[in-house]
């Protein structure tokens, strides 16, 4: 009986952390909307704008914001086309493909990440439901 009640737990521990990941996103991307972003595009612009390079490959990026391959290059694409990021071929592998952030990605970026962090701040802060 004290094994099902411990699973019980984690189950419902899990479900909490899954409710406050999907209240927080759904957050962001309202928030977000009015800038022409959403919460995954975001999490681009963060890294490549956190990063310590000036590019960075795209299975890296892949790698920190949780999207698939495919997704993410997508929305690289599209961030591209708004003129936010700019793709180039890897200097050290003629097939991998390396992004960074334009000056309007930048500009676009430290416009908006106080609004993010305050969304984090607030979503984060607030007891599950």
């Amino acid at each position: 009986m004290a094994a099902k009640k411990v699973e019980r737990l984690l189950v419902d521990q899990w479900r909490d952390i899954l409710a406050v990941h999907a209240r927080t996103m759904c957050e962001l991307d309202r928030e977000l909307h009015q800038h022409g972003l959403g919460a995954s595009d975001f999490e681009v612009l963060d890294f490549l704008a956190q990063g310590e390079n000036p590019s960075y490959r795209v299975q890296e990026i892949a790698a920190r914001v949780h999207l698939s391959q495919s997704a993410l290059s997508r929305l690289i694409a599209r961030l591209e086309k708004e003129g936010l990021v700019y793709r180039g071929m890897c200097s050290e592998d003629r097939r991998g493909v390396k992004v960074a952030l334009t000056d309007r990605g930048r500009e676009l970026y430290t416009e908006v990440r106080p609004l993010q962090r305050a969304v984090l701040a607030r979503m984060l802060a607030e007891p599950p439901a």
